[in-house]
């Protein structure tokens, strides 16, 4: 969605290091926004962004319109809406969908309209979205859509912070509190590789670490199968833990995985 930082250039060095042509895509989704969420202040930086991605030899850059997007929506100026979605089922309403109604069904219908439009080979993302790449990949897998799904890792900040276009809304103060996001992550890494294979367990002590800080307030902290999002009871074949908090006003979301014992 624009506003782009060295965690969306890993995915362009990654498309350019296996593809013959790299196409990047910058549009402020309003259909993946809640009523109350940050649509309108979403940090918006085109003339950058767009230097940035002819930097990194990027030969197509599709910076479609809303109306482009949405043509037969009701009122596009504010909120455009659609007669057509397409949502992935059961997934869409686990972790961030918990706690964003529709967000995941704005998601994959604008995802799944980007395929279509641009017919890629394959489809660079990062692993910070986690349900997000589960998602996609599950929308792709059912509608057989003829693209490859690459997930890139997480890219950090030298003190560990996720990079994130809504970092920027961090003063230095909560910037120095988010970094409990990952302290709690690594918290449970380090219990796992200790040989704890009891999720509750592992989940409970990265709580505990969140509420050491007692300004950030929870949205989630769960440990889940990777593909299917489904609450684990052990984590011995492998588990994403995943962490979404408020720092102030801004939502910030984190996870590692924990490979298979």
């Amino acid at each position: 969605m624009g506003a782009l930082h060295d965690g969306h250039l890993s995915l362009v060095r990654a498309a350019r290091a296996s593809s013959d042509v790299v196409a990047a895509s910058i549009f402020v989704n309003p259909t993946q926004f809640g009523p109350n969420e940050d649509l309108a202040k979403y940090p918006r930086s085109f003339e950058r962004d767009r230097e940035m991605l002819e930097r990194e030899g990027v030969e197509l850059l599709f910076a479609p319109s809303v109306e482009e997007m949405y043509p037969t929506a009701a009122d596009r100026s504010v909120r455009p809406t659609t007669a057509t979605w397409v949502t992935v089922e059961q997934l869409s309403s686990k972790l961030d969908g918990s706690s964003r109604p529709g967000h995941f069904r704005g998601v994959t219908t604008v995802v799944a309209k980007l395929f279509h439009a641009v017919e890629p080979d394959a489809a660079f993302f990062g692993q910070k979205d986690a349900a997000q790449v589960a998602i996609i990949r599950r929308m792709v897998r059912d509608l057989n859509l003829p693209v490859e799904i690459v997930v890139c890792p997480i890219v950090r900040e030298a003190d560990g912070l996720a990079m994130s276009s809504r970092n920027a809304y961090l003063d230095p103060e909560q910037r120095k509190r988010a970094l409990v996001l990952h302290r709690s992550l690594v918290r449970v890494q380090s219990l796992a590789a200790a040989g704890e294979r009891d999720a509750a367990k592992l989940a409970a002590a990265g709580r505990e670490e969140i509420a050491r800080e007692t300004t950030v307030r929870l949205d989630y902290f769960e440990i889940v199968d990777p593909d299917t999002l489904d609450s684990l009871a052990d984590v011995s074949g492998g588990a994403l833990v995943a962490v979404a908090a408020f720092v102030g006003s801004t939502r910030l979301i984190d996870n590692v995985l924990l490979p298979s014992a």
